[in-house]
């Protein structure tokens, strides 16, 4: 399953510099969540941009995540319900920031 999260271009800068991203979704960083945000699906990502990101005027990217990868750095992921209810599962993952090598490509959204 493809893994993506969409980021502020701002974040992911702040991130290469530090060599983590902490960010879990728009506003609340991993360790507030307990768990970084992601979607499976072309699907999930179009309806997670329109639900919550629609008026954010900032540049947004799409990072798609090595799922294989996050093993090694004590990372997992569990797919779970929406947080908003509904039987729909999204991939989040818990364990801790992100480690940028974790992101195999990032695509600007917007």
């Amino acid at each position: 399953m493809t893994l993506q999260h969409i980021a502020l271009e701002s974040d992911w800068q702040a991130a290469q510099e530090r060599g983590t991203y902490p960010v879990s979704t728009l506003g609340r960083t991993i360790e507030q969540e307990g768990f970084m945000h992601c979607s499976g699906s072309p699907e999930q990502l179009q309806g997670v941009l329109g639900r919550f990101y629609r008026d954010v005027s900032e540049p947004l990217l799409v990072l798609t995540i090595d799922e294989v990868s996050l093993d090694g750095h004590g990372l997992d992921v569990r797919y779970e319900p929406a947080v908003l209810g509904g039987d729909e599962l999204f991939p989040h993952v818990y364990g801790g920031d992100l480690p940028v090598g974790c992101v195999s490509r990032v695509d600007r959204l917007r």
